[in-house]
């Protein structure tokens, strides 16, 4: 009792007809745009991890000199 092509097909169909392909493609943009920020986000965070421990191995050179 898996699930058909053809019932796969009839939601597609039903969900095409209440959203409308211009609101599904809004959508799907914004949950782009969404993973985008994430991931910039993230590369953000860590190159400012980077950064931070590059001046504090920095500060603690100079201190030790």
């Amino acid at each position: 009792m898996g699930i058909s092509f053809w019932q796969i097909a009839i939601v597609v169909v039903l969900v095409v007809l209440l959203f409308g392909r211009g609101k599904i493609s809004s959508l799907m943009g914004d949950v782009a745009k969404g993973i985008k920020s994430f991931k910039r986000g993230m590369s953000d965070d860590s190159s400012t991890n980077t950064q931070d421990d590059n001046t504090k191995s920095d500060n603690s050179d100079s201190e030790n000199k």
